[in-house]
């Protein structure tokens, strides 16, 4: 059986999570990933909850430059917000995308507004 893009990227995504678990210190930031825009957020999974989130749909992010560019941008947006929030660190969720383009362009700009990953 072949598997397609999206059920060998949520399979890679639950091995993932099997070994990833936020908490209201460290949470977690998880990537989704569309064909227009990319979408993150910090998840306390302990309790449940999102403690913040961000993407390149909003309008102060929407037209900066191409995905990458926009990319990064969401990257220092969520790291803003965690600030605010009182989270210096957080664990990594990929989502089962590759490390590479805009999943690797929103983590570094994660890290230069200030989030340790």
């Amino acid at each position: 059986m072949q598997l397609t893009k999206l059920k060998r990227r949520k399979r890679i995504h639950q091995r993932v999570r099997k070994k990833i678990q936020g908490t209201s210190q460290k949470p977690r930031l998880n990537v989704f990933r569309s064909n227009k825009y990319i979408y993150v957020q910090l998840i306390d999974d302990e309790n449940g909850k999102t403690i913040a989130s961000a993407s390149s749909y909003e309008a102060t992010v929407a037209n900066d430059g191409n995905k990458a560019d926009q990319a990064k941008a969401v990257g220092k947006l969520i790291a803003e917000r965690a600030k605010a929030a009182g989270i210096e660190r957080a664990l990594f969720d990929r989502g089962g995308y590759l490390y590479h383009g805009r999943v690797k362009s929103l983590a570094e700009g994660a890290r230069e507004g200030g989030l340790n990953l």
